[in-house]
């Protein structure tokens, strides 16, 4: 067991007065020194009715008295009585690198109410967005009109190798970087989150997290376990397979789902007019990246490499795969890449926030492997799963030549958890593969899994099925969670996420609707994407 963080003692900005009740179910509300809060000036975070305010901690969590670093957090607070108040749940999407500030008003979606009776927070972690310092290293990694992916020349190993090496580098520029390198650790920021919750004047922590989010939520588990409140985790990350190992089992897991994706654009040949089966459709895309290497699309400037890294959207939901299908159409038949360079150019290009963050966490959480092995490793799989495997091998490389040490992975189980907690996948997830969710309800005896059958959706909670979405709500409001039957489980099947409709595709059968507004989902898309 670590040592108790010296944040105990730390320097909490903002020392105005708070109220907040001192556990889960207290209805007494206690004055404690913690963070100050005010209206948020950013204009999303203002439209969802948030506050914002800071809260100071170690840059090194071991020293108390050296250098501080900020946290940019929010609050939506609760709305019901005080009666039925029931804490706060810190929320995280995912990453690791992405901001997590809009994810407070998460609350507002949970059916029936039941996220009404707590105070919702959510948080920059350190590094990420607001919090001070955030790590940035260049705008100009996510170019245009990259080369392949798949190294069939020389001259690729060159450009990608290379290309990673200096990035590397730029993020270790200055002594102060290279001193934030050093506490970028999944453990650092669980210290964060210890932090928060003393900041806050609670015995125990509730929380919601997404994607990353789950192994966050795991690790503070462990240290911390008497601290766990009721505890959310969707798009649950296999804590044993953390980083690489994890990534290689992504490889295969997004060649299936886009398997299933070339599925359904072939069932629909009359709209999409890409091919009568899977395989055709499947042979069409790698005949379209191998043009694209020839000769650019839209003005020179989508490759196959953008084309590779905006169809991986489809390999991670559902939400948008008509339209995605349309843009490819139009590549395809048109060679008309203006729509499939602007989803690129959204979702990829400008700040490097997001992906200085998900290499400074994931490059320090192990010790990676070196160039031999990757390399090995990706030649032997991209003879079965040819999708992702170059593309997240390169995604990853910066690891290679990291200026800071990792170190061996945090060891995580929840035998000392009692408190109830509710694992939510679908079972055809690529990103967080259920596999790992079956293990992390074995590793925690007191969870539950909700499972999606058959589906492909990474995090789908709040995405309209009723039989996940009410086991959340009853969760937060009861504490209640599924029976665990006998056997790996899971303990609640549900339906799967189904893509919506667009014109011309007919009438929707089974119904699901987004229950989050577009630009929450928005956020939570891009930061569970930030961490391939």
């Amino acid at each position: 067991m670590p040592r108790l963080p010296a944040v105990v003692t730390a320097v909490i900005v903002g020392l105005g007065l708070l109220s907040a009740p001192a556990a889960t179910g207290a209805t007494e509300p206690v004055e404690t020194r913690g963070i100050s809060w005010s209206a948020c000036r950013d204009a999303e975070l203002a439209s969802y009715g948030l506050q914002c305010g800071a809260l100071e901690v170690p840059l090194d969590h071991a020293s108390s008295e050296g250098t501080k670093i900020k946290l940019a957090l929010t609050r939506r607070p609760h709305t019901s009585s005080l009666a039925s108040y029931q804490g706060v749940i810190l929320t995280n999407p995912g990453g690791p690198g992405a901001s997590g500030r809009s994810l407070a008003s998460l609350g507002d979606y949970v059916p029936g109410g039941a996220g009404d009776s707590y105070d919702w927070i959510g948080f920059d972690p350190r590094g990420v967005g607001a919090s001070t310092p955030s790590l940035r290293c260049s705008r100009t990694y996510f170019g245009v009109n990259r080369p392949s992916y798949v190294p069939t020349r020389a001259r690729h190993y060159s450009y990608w190798l290379s290309k990673n090496r200096a990035y590397a580098n730029a993020c270790a520029d200055t002594a102060a970087e290279r001193s934030l390198l050093a506490h970028m650790s999944t453990s650092d920021s669980v210290h964060d989150m210890e932090a928060i919750r003393l900041a806050l004047g609670v015995e125990k922590l509730n929380y919601y997290g997404f994607s990353y989010g789950t192994y966050l939520g795991q690790l503070y588990a462990t240290r911390h376990p008497g601290r766990v409140g009721r505890f959310v985790l969707d798009g649950v990350v296999d804590a044993g397979r953390v980083w690489y190992a994890a990534n290689l089992d992504q490889n295969r897991a997004f060649d299936r789902n886009m398997n299933v994706f070339w599925r359904y654009l072939a069932r629909r040949p009359g709209h999409f007019r890409l091919g009568t089966t899977a395989g055709a459709v499947r042979r069409t895309y790698y005949r379209t990246l191998r043009s694209l290497d020839r000769r650019p699309a839209a003005a020179g400037r989508l490759g196959p490499s953008e084309l590779a890294d905006v169809m991986l959207e489809a390999g991670y939901y559902v939400y948008d795969w008509p339209g995605l299908g349309e843009d490819f159409s139009r590549l395809v038949r048109r060679r008309q890449g203006g729509a499939l360079f602007a989803r690129y150019r959204e979702s990829q290009m400008g700040d490097d926030n997001s992906f200085a963050v998900y290499n400074a966490v994931q490059c320090t959480d192990q010790v990676w492997p070196g160039w031999a092995r990757t390399k090995r490793d990706a030649q032997r799989l991209h003879r079965v799963a040819p999708f992702l495997t170059w593309g997240n091998t390169w995604f990853n490389a910066p690891c290679l030549y990291w200026r800071a040490p990792g170190k061996r992975p945090a060891a995580v189980t929840g035998r000392a958890v009692t408190a109830k907690m509710l694992l939510i996948s679908e079972t055809l997830d690529a990103a967080t593969p259920y596999a790992g969710a079956r293990r992390t309800r074995a590793r925690f005896p007191s969870a539950s899994l909700v499972a999606g059958i058959g589906g492909t959706t990474h995090s789908s909670s709040f995405s309209g099925v009723a039989c996940v979405d009410n086991a959340v709500a009853a969760y937060l409001r009861t504490g209640r969670v599924p029976a665990r039957v006998a056997g790996a489980g899971p303990d609640r099947r549900c339906p799967k996420v189904q893509p919506p409709l667009s014109a011309g595709l007919g009438a929707r059968t089974t119904g699901a609707v987004d229950r989050l507004p577009a630009a929450l989902r928005r956020d939570l898309v891009a930061a569970q994407q930030s961490g391939h």
